[in-house]
């Protein structure tokens, strides 16, 4: 990775120690302690930072903020840095580096299921990992959410630094914002992923925040074998309930041309129901839950990614993905996907629920050649700019100011 190995010569610049300089009474001043030229405070840290990051959310299924968390260990590691990820797994760690804290349970929140780790014994094992660590910033997702990330925001001694990913609307922040207010005044520093974001914990938490984003790990899913289709391709990624609004991409699969193949990975509780509403139409493949690299390798050889949520979304990874494996995107007109895909730069946005405007966007991208070429490579260069290398670097900045 390019962008971790410039960003690791620059946090490991300098023998064994980095000055960061705060000039006092006089600007100028050289850094190196007081010189008799003015005050000068010089801030020493090592050169490798030991970072915690939580994810409150189950790291064995698929899920935005848990491949936030793993992906953003992944690039800081990469660029010379001790990273480690402490979240519940129903199973083995999905990976190197990995403390497992227990087993989740369902909780149903935002419009989806969140598989959580409320009880004693993941607390204890988050308190336990804290003190066996010693990081020197703990960095919560989701801060609030009843498990390891509120448990380490009550307990840990470090810096802590939460970044708020939900947007929409919330039942927690609007029963319990006062007691959640307070726990929030635990965080030395807050971030959102979007303004939406930024928005609804504002509004119930106060305090300010700064727009840092999302990132994507732009080579899992450029550089990977397209999975092989027949034909003009529209790929849907995303769990089966409302709030994401594969209904209406069934509904508009009557306005689409005989020809094209519908990929429709994932499950849930409207699976079976919409499974029926498409039975005998050869053009819908239905793929179930798919793995990581399926995942990379169906992103590749779709031509288009649908996304047609309804609301609640407060970024889009998922966008981002498809734009770094060169598939033209078409989405909702949602506050969340317009940060990252602009409309008619990187992607086609069509107004939530509306299955003939849905239809006619994905026919625009499907038969204009010249305009389906446009958005990809826009796209790309989208999602470098938007890479887990760069939201790495911004949040190190962040970690070694604290230290």
């Amino acid at each position: 990775m390019a962008a971790a190995a410039a960003l690791r010569r620059e946090s490991t610049a300098g023998s064994g120690t980095h000055a960061h300089e705060t000039h006092g009474d006089q600007t100028g001043t050289r850094k190196g302690g007081q010189n008799g030229l003015g005050k000068l405070r010089v801030t020493a840290y090592p050169p490798v930072v030991r970072i915690g990051l939580v994810s409150p959310y189950s790291l064995t299924p698929p899920g935005g903020v848990q491949g936030q968390v793993l992906g953003l260990a992944r690039s800081l590691r990469a660029a010379g840095h001790q990273a480690r990820v402490l979240g519940p797994c129903d199973g083995p760690p999905p990976e190197p580096g990995v403390t497992p804290l227990g087993n989740s349970v369902p909780l149903a929140a935002n419009g989806s299921v969140a598989p959580i780790a409320p009880d004693l014994p993941c607390a204890l094992r988050t308190i336990r990992a804290l003190d066996d660590e010693g990081f020197d910033v703990v960095h919560l997702h989701e801060p609030l959410v009843p498990g390891p990330c509120l448990t380490a925001l009550l307990v840990a001694d470090a810096p802590l630094l939460g970044t708020f990913h939900a947007a929409g609307s919330s039942a927690s922040y609007r029963w319990a914002g006062h007691p959640l207010g307070w726990a929030a005044g635990r965080l030395t520093r807050r971030y959102a992923v979007s303004e939406a974001a930024a928005t609804l914990a504002r509004e119930h938490l106060g305090g300010s925040y700064e727009v840092l984003g999302n990132g994507i790990e732009v080579e899992r899913f450029s550089q990977v074998e397209p999975w092989p289709s027949e034909g003009r391709t529209i790929l849907f990624l995303g769990r089966h309930e409302p709030r994401k609004g594969l209904a209406v991409l069934v509904e508009a699969l009557g306005d689409l041309p005989g020809d094209v193949h519908v990929w429709i990975a994932g499950d849930g509780p409207d699976t079976q129901r919409l499974r029926g509403v498409t039975s005998g139409d050869p053009r819908v493949s239905w793929l179930g839950r798919v793995d990581d690299e399926e995942r990379a390798r169906r992103l590749r050889g779709a031509d288009v990614l649908c996304a047609p949520s309804l609301g609640g979304e407060s970024f889009g990874v998922v966008l981002l993905e498809a734009m770094a494996a060169g598939a033209a995107v078409v989405a909702s007109d949602l506050a969340g996907y317009a940060t990252v895909a602009r409309p008619e730069r990187e992607a086609l946005l069509v107004p939530p629920g509306d299955a003939r405007a849905l239809a006619a966007a994905l026919r625009r991208v499907l038969e204009d050649r010249d305009r389906a070429e446009t958005l990809v490579a826009a796209g790309r260069a989208r999602a470098d700019e938007l890479s887990m290398d760069r939201l790495a670097g911004r949040y190190l900045e962040r970690y070694v100011a604290l230290v």
